[in-house]
């Protein structure tokens, strides 16, 4: 009765073992070579996202960020405050790094008509948000600068950088 047992089993692993590989006619065409895959271009950096408040006290919540150079970057600016925005907008505005603040800030202050944003000075603004009023936000998206360095931010309603409203983006 061994010998009736030991037959089927090897013929079973002779059945197994052939399935395991199949082979190709030949009439079919030769296959290329395979080549290594190449190497994946690196992820690009998410999108780098502050969150700012400012409220009647004249200062942003933070101020000091660092991004990646050429990164996204969005921003979002709300304003807290309760004060019209005649007496107390607000409003992020990055420049280029260089930038002289004072003298900025001094043509911004004659700048109501396009709220504080100086237009004989564009060539010094990276972004800007909107001038905002009480409970306002505004949301603005760009590239980070590809220049490593300080890259100075203010708030160019008038008084409001003397007051302490400024900051820093770091790109590294």
């Amino acid at each position: 009765m061994k010998k009736y047992l030991v037959l089927p089993l090897m013929a079973g692993a002779l059945v197994l073992a052939g399935c395991g590989k199949k082979e190709e006619a030949s009439t079919s065409a030769p296959t290329a070579p395979t080549t290594a895959a190449a190497p994946a271009a690196p992820a690009a950096p998410a999108v780098a996202i502050i969150e700012l408040t400012a409220n009647d006290s004249m200062k942003f919540s933070a101020t000091h960020f660092e991004v990646s150079a050429g990164q996204e970057v969005k921003v979002t600016l709300t304003n807290l405050g309760t004060m019209p925005k005649v007496a107390m907008g607000h409003n992020f505005i990055l420049l280029k790094k260089g930038t002289d603040l004072k003298a900025f800030t001094d043509a911004a202050i004659m700048a109501a008509a396009t709220d504080y944003v100086p237009a004989a000075l564009a060539d010094q603004i990276i972004a800007h948000t909107k001038l905002l009023g009480p409970k306002q936000s505004d949301e603005i998206t760009f590239k980070a600068p590809t220049e490593p360095g300080e890259y100075p931010f203010i708030c160019s309603f008038p008084a409001h950088f003397l007051s302490g409203m400024k900051g820093v983006i770091v790109v590294k």
